[in-house]
């Protein structure tokens, strides 16, 4: 198994597309988590959103789900989710954790690109979500984002393009 994260704009989503077609591997992601738990709590995504942001227990319980799958038989071999690392971590599963690293501007162009949007914009929102997620994660679980000490791969993505991460990844993954 191997663990992918990284903050929004990190482009981990496209390195995750990448290693599922190239080594023909399944994955999930905490997003995946979350559709699935709205979908059964009969409430739509944006309805659970406004839950998790009023009752930080709808964090744990979405956050002990993929735990689950993470620890269970039918385990993907990738897990992209924010703290997918640290959960690996935490629950002692030998496997690569790789942490995408970007500066804040490099996540501001790429989400520009994505989105739309000015630079300015898309920067203010990309800061206000890091903090708004550092905040969540040091009151629900003590951990601290910017502690890189659960990855045993970290990568500066700044001047690398998508092909050059996804090769430093396989290259990781086939020692």
């Amino acid at each position: 198994m191997v663990t992918i994260s990284g903050p929004p704009g990190s482009g981990t989503s496209t390195l995750v597309s990448k290693l599922s077609e190239s080594l023909d591997w399944d994955s999930i992601n905490g997003g995946e988590v979350f559709r699935e738990e709205a979908s059964t709590r009969s409430l739509s995504v944006e309805e659970l959103s406004a839950q998790a942001k009023k009752d930080l227990d709808v964090d744990r319980e979405l956050d002990k789900l993929l735990q689950s799958r993470m620890t269970s038989e039918e385990c993907p071999e990738i897990v992209e989710s924010r703290l997918s690392g640290w959960w690996a971590h935490k629950n002692d599963i030998d496997c690569l954790r790789v942490w995408v690293q970007v500066s804040d501007h490099e996540r501001a162009r790429r989400i520009q690109m994505r989105e739309g949007g000015s630079i300015d914009e898309c920067l203010e929102r990309s800061r206000q979500r890091q903090s708004d997620d550092m905040d969540r994660y040091m009151e629900l679980y003590g951990i601290n984002l910017d502690d890189m000490s659960p990855y045993n791969l970290v990568i500066d993505a700044d001047e690398k393009d998508e092909n050059e991460v996804f090769e430093i990844v396989v290259n990781e993954l086939e020692q």
